[in-house]
């Protein structure tokens, strides 16, 4: 689902969530998106984006979610991850308590504050998105049948985060359904329960905190 933040470390080390602690400019508009749900690519490789995904399943919100300390200077500074799914998927996962092919989970930071209208207390989502990170599984095109797209590029496209990029040992290592991370999954969790679809990994980790 940190990715940078969360899915990749959720990268996020989690994905829902490693989540996303990453501050810079609001992404512009794209011209171009992917005709469908599924994942579609440009010919060298980056993914391109999908403008209609906040019609997607939400599947939660994250606050500072990191595996990592914040950076110098950065301690005053929030943000919120917010993770969703294409439908397709999240109806597979609902019946089976897995990941289909073709799987798109997107993870969405924004900035947190607390000044605005007539707030007095906590903090509400600005409406500027400051960082998108991508989780695919598309079991034909990578070795790991998941890969992680960055979308830094003002240009709109996700650039394709290397295999060999700790994100992925993290997922591999931690996540409870199919190298992503259920756990941060509150509506999925349960179903990953009944369903019998918990890694060995993930329960010993749970084993451990315990």
């Amino acid at each position: 689902m940190r990715l940078k933040s969360g899915f990749a470390s959720l990268t996020l080390c989690v994905l829902a969530g490693v989540l996303l602690l990453s501050v810079g400019k609001p992404f512009p508009a794209t011209a171009h998106a992917a005709s469908s749900n599924e994942p579609s690519y440009t010919k060298s490789g980056d993914l391109e984006p999908f403008t209609n995904y906040r019609e997607w399943v939400y599947l939660t919100t994250g606050m500072d979610m990191s595996y990592n300390a914040k950076p110098a200077g950065m301690q005053d500074h929030s943000m919120f991850d917010n993770v969703f799914v294409n439908p397709e998927a999240y109806r597979s996962f609902v019946k089976t308590g897995t990941w289909p092919d073709k799987t798109v989970m997107i993870l969405e930071a924004r900035e947190a504050r607390s000044k605005g209208s007539i707030n007095q207390a906590g903090h509400f989502q600005a409406d500027d998105v400051m960082d998108l990170e991508v989780h695919v599984k598309d079991e034909s095109r990578f070795p790991g049948k998941w890969a992680f797209f960055s979308f830094d590029s003002p240009a709109g496209k996700g650039t394709l985060i290397p295999q060999t990029a700790k994100c992925y040992t993290c997922h591999a290592e931690h996540a409870a359904v199919d190298t992503t991370f259920v756990q941060f999954y509150p509506t999925l969790l349960p179903i990953a329960k009944r369903q019998g679809t918990l890694s060995g990994a993930y329960l010993k980790d749970e084993q451990a905190a315990r």
